[in-house]
Order: structure tokens, then sequence, then C-alpha cells
């Protein structure tokens, strides 16, 4: 495939099938829908989850920034007017994670993960509203980070905490995750949302803390053979568990990017070699169509289903390889693993007279193929509280800036 056919169809892609789908979801009285199950049953009175509803501001914005469309800015400040009023603790700060559809709380931890992801929404809106309300909030929420959340003994940050700050048992992020102390998959997201804030608020003392993200992320959360921890104890001691090609791929290029936010040289070529290190380990789980694996699990076996949220980062981490570390088979990567998203993940069902009446929506895709890699994972729905446009829709913006580089 050409370059320019490529561009294309990512671009047809995202603004034919993507965005419009998640335009779709929006609710006339506030917000957007909190589900629509695989076959595209819309759910309008599921719970909504923090970090879905974080994820829309952050795709609308992002779009609107790239591509210059009003609809999309509109959507991003829908989203966030309903955020705002419905998902920020008024009473002791930060954000929940879940409330209903009407937007009483249901889940009020205090996640840092989804805090991380509230300041990388934002930061991202401010860029294209410059409304210093928006600021406020992503401003208001590191301090709540860095005051509730830092470990000063040992470095990085804690995973979880009740509604007022105080101590959590249970801390696990989601029934996938088990209960640790700290977590790769918050600190790369705390990273990638402290390196977004900085673009438009250069304080000193969120620089520091993003530069230690970086170091942490290379020093402590990467294994000497490039591949992720995933789960800590209070001082980094490491707890066994799955490798997540996913995130390895993930990673390798977010880190790269959240290096470049800082301005610092030295900082860049520091974190260069262990992002291609990453790259590389990622690249272990690709199968022989292309796709990536979901993980290696401790026991040895393999998890052979083929994730959306995978496959979308495997397209970006190795035109990344490709672009900034000279790897010739990254594009070629990145156009195979492609094909097999257009073969088998994307869900371009037409809306019939039979499916109306349930508020059928057609487009996006699959959470993803099962073991076989063709069969869709019809158990899993298509928008929720995982299910967001923030991987897919990113993976297009980034393919559309790096190609028409």
């Amino acid at each position: 495939m050409d370059l320019v056919r490529f561009r294309e169809e990512i671009k047809d892609e995202l603004e034919g099938d993507i965005l419009p789908f998640w335009l779709a979801l929006r609710d006339p009285e506030g917000g957007f829908y909190g589900e629509v199950t695989s076959d595209g049953a819309v759910l309008k009175d599921a719970p909504r989850g923090e970090i879905l509803n974080a994820r829309i501001i952050w795709t609308f914005a992002a779009a609107y920034k790239a591509l210059g469309k009003q609809e999309y800015l509109s959507a991003a400040l829908h989203a966030r007017d309903w955020f705002v009023s419905n998902l920020i603790d008024k009473e002791n700060g930060g954000v929940f994670w879940s409330v209903s559809s009407d937007g009483s709380p249901i889940d009020t931890k205090k996640q840092l993960y989804s805090q991380a992801f509230a300041i990388y929404a934002f930061s991202e809106l401010y860029k294209v509203t410059s409304d210093e309300a928006d600021l406020e909030v992503a401003e208001n929420l590191f301090n709540i980070i860095e005051s509730r959340f830092a470990d000063h003994d040992n470095g990085g940050y804690g995973e979880a905490l009740a509604r007022d700050f105080s101590p959590l048992e249970d801390m696990s992020l989601s029934a996938h995750d088990i209960n640790a102390d700290k977590t790769m998959n918050s600190h790369l997201h705390l990273l990638e949302a402290y390196a977004n804030l900085y673009q438009v608020w250069p304080d000193p003392a969120l620089k520091v803390a993003l530069i230690s993200l970086v170091n942490l992320m290379c020093e402590k959360i990467m294994s000497p053979e490039g591949h992720l921890h995933l789960y800590f104890t209070r001082d980094w001691t490491v707890i066994p568990g799955a490798v997540s090609y996913g995130h390895d791929i993930e990673t390798s290029w977010l880190l790269l990017e959240c290096a470049f936010a800082t301005g610092d040289p030295s900082l860049i070529e520091y974190v260069r070699p262990y992002c291609r290190k990453l790259g590389i380990a990622g690249n272990e789980g690709l199968l022989p169509d292309g796709s990536m694996m979901y993980e290696l699990l401790l026991d040895g076996s393999k998890d052979l289903s083929r994730q959306w949220w995978v496959q979308a980062e495997t397209v970006v981490g190795n035109l990344w390889l490709s672009k900034y570390h000279s790897d010739p088979d990254g594009l070629p990567r990145a156009i195979s693993c492609w094909n097999r998203i257009k073969t088998h993940l994307l869900c371009h069902s037409e809306r019939s007279e039979e499916s109306s009446s349930r508020s059928i929506l057609p487009g996006e895709w699959y959470w993803g193929t099962l073991a076989d890699g063709v069969t869709p994972d019809l158990a899993n729905p298509k928008a929720g509280f995982w299910k967001c446009p923030y991987h897919n829709a990113r993976m297009c913006l980034e393919a559309l800036k790096l190609l028409s580089d």
C-alpha cells in the first residue's frame, strides 16, 4: 500500500466512522450516553464512567485542533460542561470514578488513573479554548495529585484513595488488575497527562514531576528485557505479572513524546534508546497475520485475543519506530496491522427497520477478536467504561500527522 492511500484510509476511518459514531452518542440533556453493546444498542440509562467522558473531551478537542471542524469543538464543550457539573467532587476535590446517567455519584473513589485522564482532557481542551476555567481544572488536579498521591519517601504515586483521600483497602484499577500500591498503567498515563499540561502551563514544579516520571519509567518500571513491569509494592518491589505487549508498544512512543514535551535535548537523548528497546520488545507479540496478541501470561501461556486498543497502539508505535528510530520494518508493520484492523475490527453494520426501535448505532470498532483472530468479541461493548474513542481516534490523528511530515 502506498503512503497516500494509507493516509486517505486513516482519514476516512476517523472522519467517516469513529467521530460520527461518538457524535451520535451525544445526550441532548447533557453529556454522552454511557454504553453501546456489541450489536450497537445504545443504553441511554447506563452508568457513565469518568474515563470514558474524559477521553471523549480529549478526542474531540484533539480532533478540532487537527481538523478545525466546529462540530468537534461543540462536542468537546458539551462533554466538558456535563463533566464539570457531575464528575468533579465539589466537596473534596478530584474526580469520581463513575456516576449514574442523571449524574448521581456511584463510585466515589479517587483513582490516580482517572485524575490523570481529567488533566489530559482539560489541558487538551485549553489548547483550543484558551478558557482559563479549563486550565484551572487541570491545575487543581495537579495540585491534588502532588499533595495527596505523591510518595515522597519512595518516589512515584499511590494508586487510589477514598472520596475524602483517606487510605483505601482495594486500590485495583479494574477486574483485570491486581490490588497493588503502584502500577505501570497509572504512572504511564500520569506521565502523558503531565506532559500535555506542561505544553500549556510550564510550571517549574510540574516540570520536576514530569522529568521524575520519565526517569521512573526508564529506571523502575521498564525491565532489563525491555518489557514493562505492571505492578509494584510501595517501595517499588516488582510484583510478578503478565507481559502486556500493547502497553510496551504504546509506551515506546508515548515516553519519547513526553520527553519531547519538556524541550530538554539531554532528556530526549536519554530516553530514546529506552523507547526503541520498548518498541522492539512490544513487537515480540506480533502474530503472523500482522496483528498483536494481548498478553503473555505469568504461566507462559498466551492470550491471543486481539483487543482494539492494542492494535491501534501497534500502528502508532511502529510509525514512531519508523520515523524516530529509522526502523525499516516499522512502516510495513504498521500497514500490516492496519489491514487486519480494516478486515476484522471495523463494524460498519447498517441500520435496519427491525433494529431502529432499539436505537441501534452502527459503526466504530469491535472490542476485539477472539483467539482465532477472526471471530468478533461480542461479549464486550463498543462503547463503555473502557471502550472509548481515545486509542483509535488518537491512532488516526498520529498517523495523519506522521504521514504528512
